[in-house]
């Protein structure tokens, strides 16, 4: 355990887990977008949904879709800034299976076309976990240069995209593997030591058999 575990993240508060983790899911989601956010829904469940209004949960993920970091003065009025922007926003409950108590679902609509469904926790103290991405499983804390790989299932691709990674002396900290069933839709985790060259991952969008790459970067 750490001093940050203890005493929680620099933040505008009130809640760590309601409020900081929240911008931080909402900050991750933008930053695998890529694209500024036309329309965003959230779907919230359990404590989210039951006590996050008061403590600006929902606040809390527009202001980390629209950029903001867990300390920023202007979280309380993300509503407004999202306005401005052009941003559409609407949340509701959802039950998901199995999910931790302070988990959501953003439903995200890009002004280039992209869309994404991700879900992700908040696990307290500002941490979070990303536990979907576009309905396939992952488990990713977001805090590490992070490529996420979607790929047919099939032989060869596992090794070929640790090898382009490992031409840029970079080394993988942690890799998972999830697939839909076998020989269909699968995704690659690679939590990296480094941050990828833009070159390098569009070399590995090249791989035959890969579908789509997308990099969360620690870099602004």
């Amino acid at each position: 355990m750490n001093l940050f575990d203890i005493i929680g993240p620099v933040m505008v508060g009130p809640s760590s887990s309601h409020t900081a983790g929240a911008v931080r899911i909402g900050y991750v989601a933008g930053r695998l977008m890529g694209e500024p956010i036309q329309k965003a829904g959230g779907g919230l469940h359990g404590s989210f949904w039951a006590t996050g209004r008061g403590h600006g949960t929902d606040r809390a993920l527009v202001a980390g879709l629209l950029g903001m970091h867990t300390d920023d003065i202007r979280i309380p009025d993300s509503f407004r800034y999202a306005r401005e922007a052009g941003m559409e926003l609407e949340f509701y409950h959802v039950e998901l299976a199995d999910a931790h108590p302070n988990s959501v679902e953003l439903t995200l609509n890009g002004t280039r076309g992209k869309e994404l469904v991700m879900t992700a926790a908040s696990l307290g103290g500002g941490r979070i976990q990303v536990c979907s991405l576009n309905g396939l499983a992952t488990n990713f804390s977001a805090e590490y240069p992070t490529l996420i790989v979607e790929n047919m299932d099939q032989p060869g691709i596992v090794t070929a995209v640790s090898a382009a990674v490992a031409c840029e002396n970079i080394n993988i900290a942690a890799m998972q593997l999830y697939r839909d069933k076998r020989g269909s839709l699968a995704v690659m985790i690679l939590e990296c030591d480094g941050e990828i060259p833009r070159e390098a991952v569009e070399k590995l969008s090249a791989i035959q058999g890969v579908c789509g790459v997308t990099y969360l970067s620690m870099k602004e």
